[in-house]
């Protein structure tokens, strides 16, 4: 209600969850650099899983020890992923509750929405609410050393999701979508561009193989001579 400059409550949850995201910018920077590490040792899992491919108890219980080992050299925590998600949660949860029950939020009004209370008459909220999760999740994939069957499904599930609940739920939580994803892009561009990280992903690639070519080369005259 403090946020909301003019009485505009639309203008306060705008506010309320920049605020927010900035608050939660270290957390997320930190889930992003875990995922991007989860994803470069991705091969090595692999290669584990398929070092350890019996599906007996014993062996499977030699895969995860040797999983665990590999995260902890690294430093890669597998569930660190998950925190940010847990920690937004209560703030969504609590946002619902203050529209439901603040009569000033549930009753304000913002641009052409009459009653914040109310869902998105004209279905606007939910479908940039929708275009900006599937951004968000689609830029965080292109980031991805390998592609993943189950990041390509959630590109599609969790618009969907959002979507749906938007077109049923009240407009000021469509908002708090609309405006938090949208900073979550915007924060992926400018930090964690998966555009640059995959030019310094083939980068590294590429000088690996011309190393390996240059190593073919240096040895091609070693053999000659020695026929």
């Amino acid at each position: 209600k403090w946020l909301s400059i003019g009485g505009q409550r639309g203008i306060g949850i705008i506010l309320f969850t920049l605020i927010i995201r900035i608050i939660l910018l270290p957390l997320m920077d930190f889930q992003t650099k875990s995922m991007r590490k989860t994803q470069e040792l991705q091969p090595k899992v692999k290669a584990l899983q398929e070092q350890y491919s019996s599906k007996d108890t014993e062996t499977q219980q030699q895969l995860r020890e040797a999983q665990q080992k590999l995260y902890a050299e690294h430093g890669v925590n597998p569930y660190a992923g998950c925190l940010p998600l847990i920690v937004q949660m209560p703030i969504l949860m609590a946002i619902w509750q203050a529209i439901s029950r603040v009569p000033e939020l549930r009753e304000g009004s913002f641009m052409w929405l009459k009653v914040l209370g109310d869902p998105d008459p004209y279905f606007i909220l939910p479908i940039l609410a929708a275009i900006f999760t599937f951004l968000s999740t689609y830029l965080s994939s292109l980031s991805q050393a390998e592609s993943n069957p189950s990041m390509k499904i959630m590109n599609i599930a969790m618009p969907v999701m959002i979507l749906v609940m938007g077109v049923s739920l009240p407009s000021a939580l469509s908002l708090y979508w609309v405006v938090s994803n949208a900073f979550q892009v915007g924060q992926t561009l400018l930090i964690n561009n998966p555009f640059k990280i995959r030019r310094e992903r083939e980068a590294v690639i590429r000088k690996e193989k011309e190393r390996e070519r240059a190593l073919r080369k240096a040895q091609s005259p070693k053999k000659k001579r020695k026929k």
